[in-house]
C-alpha cells in the first residue's frame, strides 16, 4: 500500500496488526501488545513527546480499528482485550463515523496570517494600504499584524510583492467544506455532527492523525468466519488501487473468503438508466434542473446546509444500494459488504438495511497484507456480471454525467454542470443555482476528481483516474 505520510502509515499498520491477530486466532491474547510492539521502550522513532504518549495514542487507534468509540471507555485501565471481546460480541457498529481523539489533537493555534522574515519593509506598503481593518502597521521597518483587529481576509497576503505574509491554517478546519469542525474552550478540535457530512476530509488533512473513523473491519472478519456467505459489492474506484487487474483483485478477495464479488459499476449502469428517465420526466414536468444523488456526502451537504436543493436531488437510489438490492434478491442470507473509497459510504451503509458492513480500500488492503494475499500473483477470476464502461466511469469526475447522457432521451438534451470538489465556495454556488442554474443536470462530487480521491483510498487519485479513463474512455482529462 502507498503511504502518503507517517500518520497514514501508523493507521494502516494498526489495521494490519489487528486483522492478522484475528486471522491467526490471537486477537484477544495479542491486542494489548500492539502499542508496545509498535513503540518498544527503546524505540528510535517516536512521533510525539515520548514513547508513552505514542503508545497511548496507538491504543486509541486500536479502539477505532475495533469500531469502538472513545466515549465508550469509562475506565482507562480497561484492557484492549476487553474492548476486542465487546467488538466480537456486538451485532453492528453504531455511533458517529468520525471522532476526534483528544489526546492526539495538537490544539493548533487559531488560523491566522503571519508576517515572515521575508518582509523587506518596502516603501509601497500595500499590506498597510489594503487592510480594511487597519490591522497592519510598520514597526521598526517591518510589517506587523494586530491579531485583535485582523479578520483573516487575506488581502495583505495577496498584495505583498515579496510573498512575505503567509496564512497559518488549522488543517482539519481548512479541509472541511461545511465548517463542521472547530475549536472548543481548550483549543481542541471538535466535530459538530449536525453539520458534518462524513466526507472524511478532516481525517486525511490532520497531520497529527487525531481524526479517526470507527472501522467495521472486525465485523467483516468475523462474518468471513461465520455461517453466512459474505458477498462484496466492489466500487468502481477500485481500478488502480491495487497491483493487478480487476479480475485479479476479485480472485484475491475470494482467497480472503468472500463468497462472491459483484461490481457496483453494474448497479451504476442501472442507476444511470433510472436517472436518465427521471431527468426526462422532471424536465418535461417543468423542473429547472436535477442533480446527481450517488455521492452520500453531497446529499448530506444539501440536506444540512442547502435544504432547498433537496427538491432537485435525484430520487434514484445510489449504485451501492441498487447493487446490494440485487444481491439480496439472489441470496437473502448474504452478508453484504460494500468495499469502496469513501468514508461517507460508511455513514450511508449504517442507514441502509441492505448493507451489513462497509470496508474502505484501505481496510481491504490491510486484509490482503494480513492474509498474505499477493493480488498481482493471483490468477484472474472472471467477473460474475461485467459492467459497462459508463458504469465503471462513475468513479471519476464527469463519469456520472457521461453515463446519464448515454441513456437520456435526445428530445430532452442534458446541459451539464460539474461541481468538481465541494468547498465553501462551491457550496455557495450550489445555493445560487436555486435561483439561476446555468444548466439542467448538475453532477456533484464532494471529492475533487471524483470517488478516486475519497478518504479511504490507497492509490494516488490522478493515477487511478487515468487508469479508469484508459479502461473506459469516460470522464474528462
Amino acid at each position: 500500500m502507498l503511504f502518503e505520510n507517517d500518520a497514514t502509515r501508523i493507521r494502516r499498520e494498526v489495521l494490519v496488526r489487528i486483522a492478522r491477530a484475528y486471522l491467526e486466532g490471537n486477537l484477544i491474547r495479542e491486542i494489548d501488545r500492539i502499542p508496545l510492539e509498535m513503540r518498544p521502550r527503546n524505540a528510535e522513532t517516536v512521533s510525539r513527546c515520548c514513547v508513552y504518549k505514542d503508545r497511548a495514542v496507538i491504543r486509541y487507534r486500536c479502539l477505532a480499528a475495533l469500531g469502538v468509540g472513545f466515549d465508550e471507555e469509562k475506565d482507562e485501565l480497561t484492557p484492549l482485550s476487553a474492548f476486542a471481546q465487546q467488538a466480537l460480541d456486538r451485532k453492528k457498529v453504531e455511533g458517529p463515523v468520525l471522532s476526534v481523539l483528544e489526546i492526539a489533537c495538537h490544539a493548533c493555534v487559531k488560523a491566522h496570517h503571519k508576517v515572515t522574515d521575508a518582509c523587506q519593509g518596502c516603501i509601497a506598503r500595500p499590506c498597510v494600504v489594503n487592510c480594511p481593518k487597519k490591522a497592519v502597521s510598520v514597526v521598526d521597518g517591518v510589517s506587523r499584524i494586530d491579531p485583535k483587529a485582523c479578520v483573516n481576509c487575506g488581502k495583505c497576503q495577496k498584495v505583498c510583492p515579496f510573498n512575505a505574509i503567509v496564512k497559518i491554517p488549522v488543517p482539519c478546519e481548512q479541509a472541511c467544506p461545511v465548517g463542521a469542525i472547530a475549536k472548543d474552550a481548550q483549543n481542541r478540535s471538535v466535530i459538530d455532527f449536525d453539520k458534518c457530512i462524513s466526507c472524511g476530509r478532516c481525517m486525511r488533512a490532520c497531520p497529527f492523525g487525531a481524526v479517526l473513523e470507527r472501522s467495521e473491519l472486525l465485523d467483516v472478519l468475523k462474518a468471513l468466519r461465520g455461517p453466512r456467505p459474505v458477498v462484496a459489492i466492489l466500487a468502481p474506484a477500485v481500478v488502480g488501487q491495487f497491483p493487478g487487474s480487476l479480475e485479479q483483485i476479485v480472485a484475491g478477495m475470494k482467497r480472503l473468503g468472500f463468497a462472491g464479488v459483484v461490481e457496483v459499476a453494474h448497479g451504476a449502469d442501472l442507476v444511470a438508466r433510472a436517472e436518465a428517465a427521471e431527468f426526462t420526466h422532471r424536465m418535461r414536468g417543468g423542473a429547472t434542473f436535477m442533480t446527481s444523488s450517488c455521492c452520500p456526502a453531497y446529499v448530506q451537504a444539501a440536506k444540512r446546509h442547502v435544504p432547498g436543493l433537496m427538491a432537485h436531488v435525484s430520487d434514484t437510489p445510489t449504485p451501492m444500494h441498487v447493487s446490494a438490492e440485487e444481491v439480496r434478491k439472489q441470496n437473502p442470507e448474504a452478508f453484504v459488504t460494500f468495499v469502496g473509497p469513501c468514508v461517507a459510504k460508511r455513514f450511508e451503509g449504517r442507514n441502509d438495511p441492505m448493507i451489513d458492513a462497509v470496508l474502505t480500500f484501505e481496510e481491504l488492503g490491510a486484509l490482503f497484507i494480513a492474509g498474505q494475499v499477493d493480488v498481482a500473483a493471483c490468477p484472474e477470476e472472471p467477473l460474475e456480471r461485467p459492467a459497462s464502461a459508463e458504469g465503471r466511469g462513475f468513479a471519476i469526475q464527469g463519469g456520472v454525467t457521461k453515463a446519464v447522457q448515454a441513456y437520456a432521451s435526445p428530445e430532452t438534451p442534458l446541459k451539464p454542470v460539474s461541481i468538481n470538489g465541494l468547498t465553501r465556495t462551491t457550496l455557495l454556488q450550489l445555493k445560487a443555482f436555486l435561483t439561476s442554474c446555468p444548466g439542467n443536470f448538475v453532477e456533484v462530487m464532494v471529492c475533487e476528481g471524483g470517488c478516486v480521491a475519497g478518504a479511504g483510498v490507497v492509490g494516488q487519485a490522478q493515477a487511478s483516474a487515468q487508469k479508469i479513463r484508459l479502461l473506459t474512455g469516460c470522464g474528462s482529462s
